[in-house]
């Protein structure tokens, strides 16, 4: 075990595009980040959906916290050596015609991460922030950490609503001085996908993987923060 292993969480934000083609470059890609928690969007969904998932975690040395059921288009993966409480599914509210959405949380190492798959549409981003907002982040008695895809550039609604006012979590790319894009993966020209860090947890460094197999694992490319532990 390495100091980073000790004092630092590794935070990977990935849309894995339902497992559905590149697997081993999706693999590779992972497996090069060394994240000790993996927030995925559009996992495989169903029972061989779940099934996958887990030989994909495996494969890349992690394993499914949360996954499937009310999770829906979100998914928690995290490193066996870190300590795992409260792994829980949101469902999300639809209506018909939209994708059935949900949220996966757990407390890992005593930091609540939140990994969301935030819709197409602004008016249901905005109610499912809020939704998210009310019942995950308010009222939290640790540190939070919000990883997903937003559907939306920086500066909209949906990032001022999670940081709104100055509040509890910033955007660790900007942190960072790593604003770089992540979609569309081949040629990125816009970051819609996000690690929000509470500013109670030090952002240590970030980075947008650029490996040739990233460029076709996925239709996005993945997000990799650093955090600093609190003492415990």
């Amino acid at each position: 075990m390495n100091a980073r292993d000790i004092g630092t969480l590794r935070v990977m934000t990935y849309n894995l595009r339902g497992l559905r083609e590149e697997v081993d470059a999706l693999v590779e890609v992972v497996r090069a980040a060394r994240p000790d928690v993996l927030a995925v969007q559009e996992p495989p969904r169903g029972l061989r959906g779940r099934v996958r998932l887990r030989r994909f975690a495996a494969r890349t040395g992690l394993r499914v916290a949360v996954g499937g059921g009310g999770a829906r288009t979100t998914a928690l993966l995290v490193v066996p050596h870190r300590s795992v409480r409260g792994a829980t599914a949101l469902r999300l509210p639809w209506r018909p015609g939209l994708t059935r959405r949900g949220a996966a949380t757990a407390r890992v190492d005593g930091v609540r991460v939140v990994v969301v798959h935030l819709g197409l549409r602004a008016s249901e981003r905005s109610r499912h922030v809020d939704l998210l907002t009310r019942r995950l982040l308010h009222g939290s008695d640790g540190p939070v950490v919000v990883a997903g895809d937003l559907n939306e550039r920086p500066g909209g609604p949906s990032w001022v609503a999670l940081t709104a006012g100055g509040g509890a979590l910033q955007d660790a790319a900007s942190v960072a001085d790593a604003d770089h894009p992540t979609y569309p993966a081949d040629v990125p020209r816009v970051r819609i996908d996000v690690v929000l860090v509470d500013r109670r947890l030090p952002v240590l460094g970030a980075h947008v993987p650029d490996a040739a197999a990233v460029g076709v694992a996925s239709d996005h490319r993945p997000l990799v923060v650093d955090v600093h532990l609190p003492e415990p």
